[in-house]
C-alpha cells in the first residue's frame, strides 16, 4: 500500500492510496467465497462454478465492488494513520482503477481539523457578579431538605387548607354532559399546585371528607380540546381523604439524621459553605461562557462542511441515546413530534457548530500559552470519571485504549485553556439593565 496526500481548500484534504494487484487480488478471491454459494452456471451445483467461469460468463468485474469494500476499510485505515492528518470526518470513496493483475487506486476525501486564529483572548470582559449567600437562601435550602423528608399524614377533623392533599373523585359536565377524559378517582390533589385550571382548586378550600361539591370553573381559550376551549363546566368533586405534609423540625435531632453534624448550628454552617460554593462554581462557569463566546466572536474558524456533518450525526446519536433511556426510540419521537431526520439535523446542525469552534479556539489557546495536561492533572480527571462511572480507577485505565487516554489529555488541556480565560478576564459591572434583571 502506498498513498500521496492532496491539501485541498476549506480544510479538506485527499488521499490518493494504492492497493497492490496481489493484495487486491486476495480481496477478490475473498469475494468470490463469500459470493459462490449464490451463483449458478449449468453443470454446476451451486457454490462449485469455478471463478474463472463465472467471470467470463458474468464478466470480469462481477466480483470488483465485494473485492472493493473488502481492500478499501483496511487500506484507509493504514493510509490515514500513517499521514498525519488529524481527520475529523468520514471519508468519502471514489474508486480511479480497478482492472485484473494491476493496482487497485481510489482516493479518500476528508476534512482535516483546522487552527483557530485567534484575535484578543486576554483581558476580555467579563460581568462582576457578587458570591453572596444570605440567611433566606440557607432556610430554603434547609427546607428543601425537610420537604424530602417529610411523613404524609391523612387528617380527618379539620377543613382543606391550602396546601393540603385532597384525595377525590370527579366528574366533569358541559351543559349537563359528561365530556371524555372529565373523569378521574383516587386523584391525589395539592391545593395551591394549580394542577387543574382556574379555581378548582381553591373551591375545594373548606371542605371535609365525605363532602360533596360542585366545582365550577372555565376552561382557558387556548385549550387543546376545540369542544372545552373557553367553555363553563361543572365538575362533580367528592372528598374521600385529606392529607397534611409533615415536615420535621430543623433541630439538631434532623441536622444529625439528614447531615455529619450534631447540631443545627453546625448543619447550617455546612450548607452555607456548600451554597457559596455551588455558587462560586456557577459564577465561575459563567465568566468562562462570557469569556469564550466574546473570544470565539474574534476569532476566525474555517469549518469544513463534513466536520460538522459528523458532529451533527454524534449529537443525533446522543439524542437517540437520551431517548432510549427514557423508552422512547427515535423513530417514535420523530411520529410524535411530526419532525423529519433532516429537521432534526438543520435543528442540531448550529448548536454543532458552536461546540466545534469552542473546542477549536480553546486548543487555539492553549497552543498559544504553552498549557498542557500533567500525569498530576489527567489522574484527577480519571479519579472523578471513575466515581461517574462507579469503577475503580485503576479497572478504568486498564480498560482505555491509548486514543482514550490521549482525548482525557486533551479535554484537561481544553479545560485549563478555559480556566486561563476567566484568569486572564477583566471583571466590569454588570450593565444597568441585566441589573434590574437580576
Amino acid at each position: 500500500m502506498s498513498y500521496e496526500v492532496e491539501n485541498l481548500e476549506h480544510s479538506m484534504a485527499k488521499i490518493t492510496i494504492e492497493v497492490s494487484a496481489d493484495v487486491f487480488e486476495a480481496a477478490v478471491v475473498k469475494a468470490y467465497n463469500k459470493n459462490k454459494n449464490r451463483i449458478s452456471l449449468p453443470g454446476f451445483r451451486k457454490g462449485k462454478a469455478p471463478r474463472k467461469l463465472i467471470e467470463k460468463q458474468y464478466g470480469s468485474n462481477i466480483f470488483y465492488e465485494d473485492a472493493a469494500e473488502i481492500a478499501v476499510p483496511e487500506a484507509y485505515r493504514e493510509a490515514a494513520k500513517e499521514c498525519g492528518l488529524d481527520i475529523v470526518s468520514r471519508p468519502e470513496i471514489d474508486i480511479v482503477e480497478i482492472e485484473s493483475g494491476k493496482p487497485f487506486v481510489f482516493t479518500a476525501t476528508v476534512a482535516v481539523k483546522p487552527e483557530a486564529k485567534l484575535g484578543q483572548y486576554k483581558g476580555i470582559e467579563v460581568d462582576k457578579q457578587e458570591v453572596k449567600i444570605l440567611a433566606a437562601d440557607v432556610n430554603a435550602e434547609i427546607d428543601r431538605v425537610r420537604e424530602q423528608n417529610s411523613r404524609i399524614m391523612t387528617v380527618d377533623d379539620r377543613e382543606i387548607e391550602m396546601n393540603d392533599i385532597a384525595v377525590i373523585d370527579y366528574e366533569g359536565f358541559l351543559d349537563g354532559v359528561p365530556f371524555e377524559g372529565g373523569k378521574g378517582e383516587d386523584y391525589s390533589l395539592t391545593i395551591g399546585s394549580h394542577t387543574f385550571i382556574d379555581t378548582f382548586e381553591d373551591q375545594l378550600i373548606g371542605k371535609k371528607p365525605g363532602d360533596e361539591v360542585d366545582v365550577n370553573v372555565t376552561f382557558p381559550e387556548e385549550y387543546h380540546s376545540e369542544e372545552l376551549k373557553g367553555k363553563p363546566v361543572t365538575f362533580k368533586v367528592v372528598i374521600k381523604e385529606v392529607k397534611v405534609k409533615e415536615l420535621p423540625e430543623a433541630d439538631d435531632e434532623f441536622a444529625s439524621e439528614v447531615s455529619e453534624f450534631e447540631t443545627m448550628k453546625e448543619y447550617k454552617a455546612s450548607v452555607k459553605k456548600m451554597l457559596t460554593d455551588r455558587r462560586k462554581a456557577q459564577v465561575n462557569a459563567e465568566k468562562e461562557d462570557q469569556a469564550l463566546e466574546k473570544v470565539m466572536e474574534l476569532a476566525e474558524v474555517e469549518m469544513p462542511g463534513p466536520m460538522v456533518e459528523e458532529q451533527v450525526s454524534q449529537m443525533i446519536n446522543e439524542f437517540a441515546s437520551r431517548l432510549g433511556q427514557q423508552g422512547l426510540s427515535i423513530d417514535q419521537y420523530m411520529q410524535m413530534t411530526g419532525m423529519q431526520p433532516q429537521m432534526l439535523m438543520d435543528q442540531m446542525r448550529p448548536e454543532a457548530e458552536k461546540r466545534i469552534k469552542s473546542r477549536l479556539v480553546l486548543e487555539a489557546v492553549a497552543k498559544a500559552e504553552n498549557i498542557t495536561a500533567t500525569e498530576e492533572d489527567i489522574d484527577e480527571q480519571l479519579k472523578k470519571m471513575a466515581e461517574m462511572y462507579h469503577m475503580d480507577v485503576e479497572k478504568l485505565k486498564e480498560s482505555m485504549g491509548e486514543e482514550d487516554k490521549k482525548q482525557v489529555a486533551e479535554d484537561v488541556m481544553v479545560e485549563k485553556a478555559a480556566e486561563f480565560l476567566v484568569k486572564e478576564s477583566v471583571e466590569v459591572e454588570a450593565a444597568a439593565e441585566e441589573k434590574e434583571e437580576e
